[in-house]
């Protein structure tokens, strides 16, 4: 069995339509022809596509394995099982935070890693194990997207509820929407147009100062929540 000389781990983060699948599936591609062996596992929160490949917006697609959420660890038994010396790792947030030992165990084996995934959540804190990722990585691509608001360049995930922002005391993974009845849109945004709700429940905010004039809570250095 061949691996790289040079472990490797590339993370690629950012806000939401970033094109972090994009160049994701892009690296991943060119490795199959320089004739690696690929895997690219994902967590099966993520059902956005079928599970047999992962999709960018752009429709690039990439044979994947969903792999649950609660187990990263399964991924180093995938990437022996198929032998892999390089493995792609989407959405890496929203693994639970065994996520690290996993990725660190993958590159200690001589294997080359890339791992996608959001930098911040919707109201932008540093999100779940993607810090300690972004502190291991031996490469960083970091990238930006467009603000839909004003046309500048976007760091931020907004996430709005039933068109409003979301608050910032909201669970920070939601699987299938906030309740069955609300409509939960994503958007890219600046800084400056990146808004998070009041808290629904008592107490004050964490995070960003409120705008009186739209009552809510606007991030002062963060967010994010679905990809790019």
């Amino acid at each position: 069995m061949f691996y790289r000389t040079d472990p490797w781990l590339h993370v690629i983060a950012g806000c939401m339509s970033s094109g972090k699948t994009d160049e994701l599936l892009r690296l991943l591609r060119r490795a199959e022809i320089a004739r690696r062996r690929v895997v690219l596992a994902r967590p099966d929160i993520d059902t956005r596509t079928p599970p047999d490949y992962a999709e960018s917006r752009s429709k690039a697609r990439f044979p994947s394995v969903l792999v649950p959420r609660s187990e990263p660890d399964l991924v180093v038994t995938l990437a022996r099982e198929r032998d892999a010396d390089m493995v792609g790792i989407e959405e890496a947030e929203f693994f639970e935070s065994s996520i690290i030992p996993a990725v660190e165990t993958l590159r200690n084996t001589g294997r080359h890693v890339i791992v996608t995934g959001l930098n911040l959540d919707f109201a932008g804190r540093p999100f779940n194990s993607m810090p300690t990722l972004l502190a291991m990585a031996d490469e960083i691509t970091m990238l930006t997207a467009i603000c839909v608001v004003c046309g500048a360049t976007a760091t931020r995930t907004q996430r709005l509820v039933n068109g409003r922002p979301a608050a910032i005391d909201d669970p920070l993974i939601v699987v299938g929407g906030l309740d069955r009845a609300a409509v939960e849109t994503y958007e890219a945004r600046c800084l400056v147009h990146h808004e998070v709700g009041a808290p629904r429940g008592s107490g004050p905010a964490e995070w960003g100062h409120r705008r009186p004039e739209q009552g809510a809570v606007r991030a002062e250095g963060r967010s994010p929540e679905r990809q790019g």
